[in-house]
C-alpha cells in the first residue's frame, strides 16, 4: 500500500518510552490511541509488508512516550501478515504493553492476554466498552480481573473519554514485569476468569442492541440498507453540489482564474507556453479546478459518510445480509467491505482482499473492482457531468454498473474452479462513532487523497495542455477517429480523454467537461470512463499481487469492456432517444 504509506515518527530520542497499544479488533483501540495522541499522528507500513499502523506522542506534564496502535489481532500465532508484525514489533522491544479488552468479550479476549504474558515486558490492561457490558446486563469486577492477571487493570469508555485520563497518567509510572501465569489450558483458564469476575443480569433490551439485530435480518435489514444508500446519496451527492456551488467554484472563478489569469498575461506574452499555463486546458487553472473545486466536495463527504459507517460497525452487518447474494457469484458476504473500499479507492480496496479465504475469491473481487467500481473521485467527476443535466443519467451509469458486476461475476464464478467458503465474520457491537476519532480517520484519508492525486492530475492536465496547445491532439484525434466518432459517436476531441484516463480513471471525465455534448454523449463518454482501467497505480498492484498475466487479462478485459459497452450504450440510447 505505497500511496497510502508517510515516513514513520523513526527512532525516538533519548529516554523516550516505547508503548505498544495491543488488542484484538473492534475492542476499540484507535479511539483509546486518539484519545492519548494528538493530531500529529503518522500512518505507516510496516517494512516489508502492506500491514498499515499509527505512531502518535503521548505528553503529561512534560514527558513525552511514542504510542504504536499495533494491527488488531487475536493472538501471536503468526498465521497472518498482522500477527507476523505483531510478534516482530514485540522482539524489538518495548517498556511497556498496554492490552486494550473487550468488556463484551472478555473470555475471547483473555487468549492474547496470556499471549503477552509471556514476553519479558512490563504489561497494563484496559478494559474498554465496559458501557456496552453495562447496556447488555454484563457487570465486571475490575479488581479481581486485576489480581487474576496479576497486572494493573483501567475500566474505560473511551468515546466519551472516560478513564482515558488515570490511563494516560499510569502510562508514566514504573511498572515492573509480573511472573507471567502458569496455565496448562488458556480455554479452560480463560472461562475459569471471565465466570468470576462476571456477573450477568436481565436488562431491557436497548435499542442499538435492537437495530443490530435488525440490520442483519432481510426482512428488516433490507429496509435499512435502503434507507443508510439514500441518505449517503442525499448527503454526498446533495451537500457535494452545496459545497461546490455555494463555497468552492464562486472562490475559483471569482477570484482565483482572474488572478493567475491577470498574472501570467502580465507576465508571459501570447505563446503556446502562456496557454499550457492558463490556456483552455491550462495548468495553473485546472490543477486547482478540477481537483478542489470539482472533485473534492464529493471525495469529502465520502469519507464521512464511509468513516461513519465503518465505526458504527455497520458494514459487518451489511456483509451478513448480502452473504445470499453475493453466494451467486461465488463470494461470502464479507467481501462487501473490499467492494466498499473500492468507492473510496482500488488499491486498498485491492490489499484488503488478502483476508479473502482464497486466490480464487481475491481474483473474482480484485476484477470486479477494477472492472467497474468507480473510485470516489471518479465518482465526484460523474456526479460533475452528469449531476447537473439529468440524475436520471447519473443513476443510469450506477445501474450499468451494478448490472456488470453481477454478470461479470456470475461469468467468473462459472469460469473459476473453486467453492466458495462459508461466512465467518465477526460482528462488533453496534455503536455511535466517537467525534474525535471520526474526524481524525476524515484528516487522514483526505491527506492520502490529496497527496496521491495531485501529482498524476497535476501531469495529466500539462499532457493534455501540451497536447491541444501544440496540435498534436488533432493528429491523435484523427488516427482515433474511426473508434471514437464512429463507434462512440463522440466529438474526436474526447480522444482525450481515452488518453488522460489511462493516467487516472477520473481524467477520462475531466476534459468532458470542456465539451458541448448532448446527454447521450454524457452517458456514452461517461461509461468508457466507468470500465477504463482505475489508474496505472491499480495496475502496479495488480502486477504486485497476482504477477504480470493476470494484471495483464485484467487491464485488457476493462479496454475492451469499456469500448464495448460505449459503443452499445449510444446506439440503444439513439435509438430510444
Amino acid at each position: 500500500m505505497d500511496c497510502h504509506q508517510t515516513k514513520p515518527l523513526g527512532n525516538r530520542p533519548e529516554g523516550i518510552k516505547r508503548i505498544l497499544l495491543m488488542g484484538n479488533p473492534n475492542v476499540g483501540k484507535s479511539v483509546i490511541f486518539n484519545r492519548l495522541t494528538g493530531l500529529d499522528v503518522v500512518t505507516a507500513n510496516y517494512t516489508g509488508t502492506t500491514v498499515t499502523y499509527h505512531e502518535g506522542l503521548v505528553r503529561f506534564q512534560g514527558n513525552q512516550a511514542l504510542l504504536i496502535d499495533v494491527p488488531g489481532i487475536y493472538g501471536l500465532n503468526a498465521q497472518s501478515k498482522a500477527e507476523e508484525v505483531a510478534v516482530e514489533m514485540l522482539n524489538s522491544g518495548a517498556d511497556l504493553i498496554v492490552c486494550v479488552l473487550d468488556a463484551t468479550h472478555l473470555e475471547r479476549n483473555l487468549h492474547l492476554a496470556f499471549d503477552l504474558q509471556t514476553y519479558d515486558i512490563p504489561t497494563l490492561y484496559v478494559l474498554n466498552l465496559s458501557d456496552v457490558a453495562k447496556r447488555k446486563g454484563i457487570t465486571i469486577d475490575v479488581h479481581l480481573l486485576s489480581k487474576y492477571l496479576n497486572a494493573p487493570v483501567f475500566e474505560t469508555v473511551a468515546v466519551k473519554n472516560i478513564g482515558i485520563d488515570i490511563l494516560k497518567e499510569s502510562l508514566f509510572k514504573p511498572h515492573p514485569v509480573k511472573p507471567a501465569l502458569k496455565i496448562l489450558d488458556r480455554h479452560e483458564k480463560s472461562q475459569e476468569i471471565t465466570e468470576n469476575v462476571t456477573q450477568e443480569h436481565d436488562v431491557e433490551i436497548g435499542f442499538l442492541e435492537r437495530l443490530s439485530e435488525w440490520c442483519i435480518k432481510p426482512r428488516t435489514g433490507i429496509p435499512i440498507l435502503i434507507i443508510v444508500l439514500l441518505a449517503a446519496l442525499g448527503i454526498i451527492v446533495g451537500g457535494g453540489k452545496g459545497l461546490r456551488a455555494l463555497i468552492l467554484l464562486p472562490l475559483v472563478n471569482n477570484y482565483y482564474i482572474p488572478f493567475m489569469t491577470n498574472l501570467i498575461e502580465g507576465i508571459i506574452p501570447e505563446s503556446v507556453f502562456r496557454n499550457v499555463l492558463v490556456g483552455e486546458f491550462g495548468v495553473l487553472i485546472k490543477v486547482i479546478e478540477w481537483p478542489f473545486a470539482l472533485i473534492l466536495p464529493y471525495v469529502f463527504l465520502f469519507y464521512v459518510v464511509f468513516s461513519f459507517l465503518e465505526d458504527s460497525g455497520y458494514l459487518p452487518r451489511l456483509g451478513v445480509l448480502m452473504d445470499g447474494i453475493f453466494r451467486k457469484i461465488g463470494l461470502p458476504g464479507n467481501n462487501i467491505i473490499p467492494f466498499i473500499l473500492g468507492y473510496g479507492c482500488a488499491v486498498p480496496a485491492i490489499l484488503g482482499t488478502r483476508a479473502s479465504g482464497s486466490r480464487r475469491e481475491r481474483i473474482i473481487v480484485v476484477s470486479l473492482i477494477s472492472i467497474a467500481v468507480p473510485c470516489t473521485a471518479q465518482t465526484g467527476a460523474f456526479i460533475t457531468l452528469l449531476g447537473d443535466r439529468s440524475i436520471f443519467a447519473l443513476a443510469f451509469v450506477y445501474f450499468i454498473s451494478f448490472l456488470t458486476i453481477l454478470l461479470a461475476g456470475l461469468l467468473l464464478n462459472r469460469l473459476l474452479k473453486g467453492k466458495s467458503r462459508p461466512l465467518i465474520l465477526e460482528l462488533p457491537n453496534l455503536l455511535m462513532p466517537d467525534f474525535k476519532t471520526l474526524s481524525k480517520k476524515i484528516w487522514i484519508k483526505m491527506k492520502h487523497f490529496i497527496y496521491e492525486a495531485q501529482v498524476p492530475m497535476f501531469l495529466g492536465i500539462l499532457l493534455a495542455a501540451f497536447l491541444v496547445e501544440t496540435g498534436m491532439m488533432n493528429t491523435i484525434g484523427t488516427f482515433l477517429e474511426p473508434l471514437v466518432v464512429g463507434w462512440l459517436d463522440l466529438p474526436k476531441e474526447a480522444s482525450l480523454s481515452l488518453i488522460l484516463g489511462v493516467v487516472r480513471r477520473e481524467l477520462a471525465v475531466m476534459p468532458l467537461l470542456e465539451m458541448n455534448l448532448t446527454t447521450v454523449q454524457l452517458i456514452t463518454g461517461s461509461v468508457v470512463a466507468l470500465f477504463y482501467l482505475p489508474c496505472i497505480s491499480v495496475f502496479v498492484i495488480l502486477v504486485k499481487e497476482f504477477k504480470v498475466k493476470i494484471a495483464l487479462l485484467i487491464a485488457l478485459s476493462t479496454f475492451v469492456l469499456a469500448f464495448a459497452m460505449g459503443g452499445i450504450v449510444q446506439i440503444l440510447l439513439n435509438l430510444v432517444m
